[in-house]
């Protein structure tokens, strides 16, 4: 079982970047329990646990300590940018090992390519998460709340849940996560006859005089021996 840490920047008394009356915080949260719905309703063997599900505030060394206790496979912490600038970037540690780099990445380049949005570049940063986490792990920036048109795409839960679905190729792609299953589809009408039995009867009275019953009501019925 793949376990997944999903970590909504910032929340309760730390609304993070705020714009026009709109806090970083909610977005992110929003952001990453649609990664987990999709997760959960479209993935096998992929286990999702976030370090909020609601307007709280856990500490960094909380938020890191909730992973490395886990024993989590990968940590994405999920932010909305600030500073009027335009688009998309991603970070891992400075330091980080070759396959924290690959996975981000991937990541990368499935959020810009499913988002559309302007591509800021792959980054690397000190930020606590990602330094203290023992886990491979990635921060993305999505957006600047402080840019007007950014905000206007935020604001729409179409763009988020596209956000949302950006993340999770991107993780699927890099991790080898499987689709559940789809469930089969109801046969195709071939232009045939559908038949519907009525009934089944050793005695052929009881079934003339099922037959009878259906004739008055207005039904078809007819009477065969099945060897």
């Amino acid at each position: 079982m793949f376990k997944l840490f999903v970590d909504p920047g910032h929340g309760g008394n730390d609304p993070g970047a705020t714009s026009g009356g709109y806090e970083e915080e909610d977005f992110t949260l929003d952001i990453g329990l649609r990664i987990r719905q999709i997760i959960q309703e479209e993935y096998t063997g992929v286990e999702v646990k976030m370090s909020r599900t609601k307007d709280v505030y856990p500490s960094l060394d909380d938020r890191v300590g909730a992973a490395n206790r886990w024993g989590a496979d990968f940590f994405l912490s999920i932010h909305i940018n600030a500073g009027g600038g335009d688009g998309f970037e991603s970070y891992r540690y400075t330091s980080a090992y070759s396959k924290t780099e690959a996975i981000q990445k991937t990541l990368h380049q499935e959020i810009v390519k499913g988002t559309g949005w302007k591509d800021r570049g792959v980054k690397k940063a000190g930020y606590y998460v990602l330094k203290h986490t023992k886990m491979p792990a990635v921060l993305t920036e999505n957006l600047f709340i402080d840019n007007p048109s950014n905000l206007k795409l935020l604001k729409q839960a179409s763009v988020r849940e596209k956000c949302a679905r950006a993340h999770v190729a991107g993780m699927a792609k890099a991790f080898g996560w499987k689709k559940k299953q789809a469930a089969p589809k109801p046969p195709q009408d071939s232009g045939g006859l559908w038949v519907v039995q009525c009934g089944a009867f050793k005695d052929k009275k009881n079934a003339e005089e099922l037959k009878a019953k259906l004739q008055k009501a207005g039904f078809n019925a007819y009477v065969y021996l099945k060897s």
